[in-house]
């Protein structure tokens, strides 16, 4: 049976890929005078880590205290586009209720994210994530993992539960494929852009869900 559960938080619990995107074309337009096209969006953003982002947007001219610099300021500019858009400021659909079952269910759970801290402390408050969980457990890019294979081995060890029987919950292709990689129990995907299609190589998918309304609860009693 599954014994904790790690979230993925972007694209996963809030769907946010729209306000990344339009703060990478600003971000853009400010490095090279131009906007980001959503083909290279596509290309050089989805999965990929900020410093890489800017690396690829200023042909790596950029001194690593200034990438960081830059890195901030697009981070600042996505958290005001959220609090300017109330409407789609909002965790997906169906979350609230799916936290309330692990809750209630007393099953250990928790949020693996490659967000900066500055970031996940936005999550925490504005979303009052501290009502379900306790933040200490929630594990962050703090520039200590390599990759989200020792995000989610992390996020384990603090809920006490072994790797293996654990379901991650996650939206990108490279979060999936770092959880496979763990050898967790089963992975469910959560298709926040619309695009099924980008997931149907992987066999070893639980399911593929659009949001969290149609979460199979029943997983909780199968056993592996």
């Amino acid at each position: 049976m599954i014994k904790g559960v790690l979230l993925d938080f972007n694209g996963t619990l809030f769907f946010d890929s729209h306000f990344h995107e339009l703060a990478w074309k600003e971000i853009s337009k400010q490095l090279r005078g131009y906007p980001m096209s959503d083909e290279e969006i596509k290309r050089n953003v989805h999965g990929k880590n900020n410093e890489k982002i800017i690396n690829y947007l200023t042909d790596n001219q950029l001194e690593p205290k200034e990438n960081k610099a830059v890195s901030l300021e697009k981070e600042a500019m996505y958290r005001q586009m959220c609090i300017n858009d109330e409407k789609k400021f909002v965790l997906a659909p169906g979350v609230e209720e799916f936290l309330n079952y692990l809750v209630e269910k007393k099953l250990p759970f928790t949020i693996a994210s490659a967000s900066i801290k500055e970031n996940i402390d936005f999550f925490v408050s504005s979303f009052k994530l501290d009502k379900w969980l306790d933040p200490n457990l929630i594990v962050y890019d703090d520039g200590n993992y390599a990759t989200k294979v020792e995000m989610f081995n992390e996020a384990a060890k603090r809920l006490d539960v072994d790797i293996k029987e654990c379901l991650v919950v996650e939206d990108s292709i490279s979060g999936i494929e770092f959880a496979h990689q763990c050898d967790v129990a089963k992975i469910i995907a959560i298709n926040s852009d619309k695009d099924k299609e980008k997931y149907q190589e992987f066999d070893y998918l639980t399911d593929i869900l659009d949001d969290f309304t149609t979460f199979p609860y029943d997983i909780f009693e199968m056993e592996h």
